[in-house]
């Protein structure tokens, strides 16, 4: 790869992440309304994939604006369980493949 290739990786990385993103946030507003509609829900491991696979930001988002799933305690503790893993990959990945 030539010397800007890596900025290729990380665009596509971003875009990744943008995607998920905006995917968790559209599925919190998605299963609220479902909610107070009497319609099919997302599931919960649903919601929660979305946010392991690059949605973390996103799944707060909407959990905070739509203010959807923020008592329920087993999904907030599996919530913050992902976002503690992502976190800690990040810091891994920084520190040894920098």
């Amino acid at each position: 790869m030539n010397d800007i290739g890596w900025l290729f990786e990380l665009a596509n990385f971003v875009t990744v992440i943008c995607v998920m993103s905006f995917a968790a946030f559209a599925a919190f507003g998605w299963d609220k309304a479902a909610a107070e509609n009497g319609k099919r829900r997302v599931s919960e491991a649903a919601l929660l994939n979305l946010a392991l696979f690059g949605g973390i930001v996103g799944a707060y988002a909407g959990r905070a604006l739509f203010r959807h799933k923020t008592r329920k305690q087993p999904f907030s503790r599996h919530l913050h369980t992902v976002a503690l893993l992502q976190l800690f990959a990040a810091v891994f990945l920084t520190i040894f493949l920098w």
